[in-house]
């Protein structure tokens, strides 16, 4: 599977960035098999409403600390306490310690209408982005701790589909769902034409 693409044209590389192992695999495997030096990783974390207002609070509570180290390919930090956002920072370390000349972004965004799909959706427009990456788990009812949407009329069906599968299948730029199998074992990769596509690490 070729998503490389061309040296002669800039891309942008959208990473879905949350504390847990599923995004720490899409980010190594996006800096390691998909991203060139003259492209541009943004990192997007969607926030659920509220959250930095809760964010905010646990900072002025909390001691000043310094922020772990993230090898790529292991866990981003913690998922609890909505004021840890280390993990951040960590991959963004890691995008430069893996790819030293590409420019990283971070984007932190607020979930519009607690549609965590539609939101990303709508970033990849907004930012113009080329290449979507999404680390997928093999359970198709939650997503890094997020469970879906399951009223009536939802994009999403509650049980029936992922959140990477619905970014693979609705996504106007090429998305790709990664999984990675084991330390050495390499990833498992989705895309709107290949399914289950093996890469050796």
């Amino acid at each position: 599977m070729d998503v490389g693409g061309t040296p002669a044209g800039k891309r942008r590389v959208m990473v879905i960035a949350d504390p847990g192992r599923e995004s720490a695999s899409a980010l190594e495997w996006a800096l390691y098999h998909a991203v060139l030096e003259h492209d541009e990783i943004i990192l997007l974390h969607v926030e659920p409403p509220n959250a930095r207002r809760g964010a905010f609070s646990t900072f002025l509570r909390r001691p000043s600390s310094v922020a772990p180290s993230f090898p790529a390919g292991s866990a981003a930090g913690s998922a609890e306490g909505g004021g840890d956002y280390e993990f951040l920072d960590a991959m963004k370390a890691a995008c430069k310690a893996a790819q030293p000349k590409v420019k990283v972004q971070i984007e932190r965004v607020e979930m519009e209408a607690k549609d965590k799909a539609t939101t990303i959706l709508m970033q990849t427009k907004l930012l113009r982005v080329d290449l979507l990456v999404i680390g997928q788990r093999r359970t198709q009812s939650t997503f890094l701790g997020y469970k879906l949407s399951g009223r009536t009329g939802s994009t999403l069906n509650k049980g029936m589909v992922d959140l990477a599968e619905f970014l693979i299948e609705n996504s106007k730029c090429l998305c790709v769902g990664v999984q990675k199998k084991g330390q050495n074992a390499g990833y498992l990769l989705n895309t709107k034409t290949h399914k289950n596509f093996w890469l050796l690490a």
